[in-house]
């Protein structure tokens, strides 16, 4: 699911979505995707995106463990990536994590 979408989530999405804040490590990633301050200059930075790079440096993973979950949370459409030469920069898919809160919270 992309921005552009704003239909309702399936049972199958929304099973993916919990699934996928199941990891304390991809709930870290959406916290820093929820709250990402632009670096102005940085070449791996963009406004409302956070790249791949800073995700390995705050968390202290590995470029491959933080590729695992990255694919886990944009398969569950909670993320977004768009790729810019060697930077992946990855964006909250806020649409879908507000239907999935409200899916938890039965509204």
């Amino acid at each position: 699911m992309n921005a552009t979408q704003s239909c309702t989530l399936t049972a199958e999405q929304v099973n993916a979505a919990f699934k996928a804040l199941a990891s304390e490590q991809r709930r870290e990633i959406l916290r820093m995707l929820a709250t990402c301050p632009s670096e102005p200059g940085a070449p791996c930075s963009a406004t409302g995106e956070v790249c791949a790079c800073k995700i390995t440096e705050r968390l202290n993973l590995a470029a491959s463990t933080v590729s695992h979950h990255m694919g886990v949370l944009r398969a569950a459409g909670l993320v977004s990536a768009r790729k810019e030469g060697t930077w992946v920069h990855y964006a909250l898919q806020r649409d879908v994590m507000e239907q999935v809160a409200s899916e938890l919270l039965g509204f």
